[in-house]
């Protein structure tokens, strides 16, 4: 092929989609008033560690076994971010009988309970997580998101498996 780009450029690449993402929850968050529910903040937490993981693989530019290294930690990023988002798209397509009870806000609970504990309340869902603010081309915010951190993964898994 006469331009498959270099793994530097590949993970410049990654990490200018993720400051695109960025950019446009917060535009999202700060100009339209759609504030993040508990697993948004989730897939902005990872969406930001799939980015500093790139930027730092572009800045170091590794080759063979480090470079691998770097998509390897891409690949855990973008998956942590697939089940965050997966789990709120299920949350979201769930009949409104079904849909959990909304709860005290994630500030309460980092404040009241162990880190730990909080992952697990916020990837159980509340109610707030089930409601859809935005909507394009049929797909939710969620859906979008879900989207971008497939497009990511399998970025950073051509960049595991290919040659240098």
């Amino acid at each position: 092929m006469p331009f498959i780009p270099s793994p530097r450029l590949t993970n410049l690449g990654i990490f200018l989609l993720t400051v695109v993402a960025m950019l446009f929850a917060l535009w999202l968050q700060y100009d339209q008033h759609l504030e993040p529910c508990p697993l948004c903040v989730f897939q902005r937490v990872a969406m930001m560690a799939t980015g500093a993981v790139a930027l730092l693989a572009f800045l170091h530019g590794p080759t063979g076994v480090g470079r691998r290294i770097y998509a390897g930690l891409t690949v855990l990023t973008t998956a942590g971010g697939i089940v965050v988002a997966g789990r709120h798209v299920w949350l979201q397509q769930l009949p409104p009988d079904q849909v959990p009870s909304c709860g005290p806000g994630l500030d309460y609970w980092l404040d009241t309970f162990p880190l730990f504990e909080v992952v697990g309340k916020v990837l159980r869902g509340s109610g707030e997580c089930a409601e859809i603010d935005w909507v394009f081309m049929g797909i939710t915010l969620p859906g979008w998101t879900l989207v971008v951190f497939a497009v990511l993964a399998v970025l950073a898994v051509w960049q595991l498996v290919r040659r240098d």
